[in-house]
């Protein structure tokens, strides 16, 4: 008993030695990061971002094991999806114009990207994750990320492109001096007067 007493003084002067030294010199943890940024490639751009949605999606996520309790996250999870049309695709004879009339047959619109803003999301919950918080996240924003693109596949989204294209693109024709703008995307007639 003797033994354990002087072991739990030892301890507490060495743990007061240590407070006073941190205190007196103000020892800071530093943080250090070394990067070796490399760039890949330069990639040409044609793409014309027409329509931005964003989306949020309350995500309960759950592994379940037979011999632990269930480990589950909670996320708040928000995402960005663009649609776009690629002006690059656009050949020269999909361009008709007749005095001050322009025809332009505009590639189909496409989704650009859908990506989840990891700075507005958050983990509000996990619950027995214990060692496995990491994978539990990781698991769920990818879920996340697989239903929200299944939403926007199923959205308007692609029409709104399409729609946004005559806003976008007609006051800058009608700048260069064309009255009448007639845009297609296959068999889609937009026209603006």
């Amino acid at each position: 008993m003797v033994r354990i007493l002087k072991l739990i003084i030892v301890l507490a002067v060495i743990g007061l030695i240590a407070w006073l030294v941190n205190s007196k010199f103000n020892l800071k943890t530093t943080v250090e990061s070394k990067h070796q940024l490399l760039l890949d490639r330069v990639e040409a751009m044609g793409k014309l971002e027409l329509v931005k949605y964003r989306i949020s999606d309350v995500l309960e996520h759950k592994n379940k094991t037979p011999f632990l309790p269930d480990a589950s996250v909670l996320l708040i999870v928000k995402a960005d999806a663009v649609g776009c049309i690629d002006l690059t695709k656009i050949k020269s004879e999909q361009i008709q114009v007749y005095g001050d009339s322009a025809v332009i047959q505009l590639p189909q619109p496409e989704i650009c990207y859908i990506k989840i803003d990891h700075k507005a999301s958050r983990v509000y919950d996990t619950k027995m994750a214990f060692f496995r918080e990491a994978d539990l996240v990781d698991e769920a924003y990818k879920s996340a990320e697989q239903q929200i693109y299944n939403e926007v596949r199923k959205s308007d989204i692609l029409q709104q492109t399409r729609s946004n294209a005559l806003h976008v693109l007609g006051p800058i024709l009608k700048g260069l001096g064309y009255n009448k703008i007639t845009l297609t995307f296959d068999q889609i007639l937009f026209e603006k007067h």
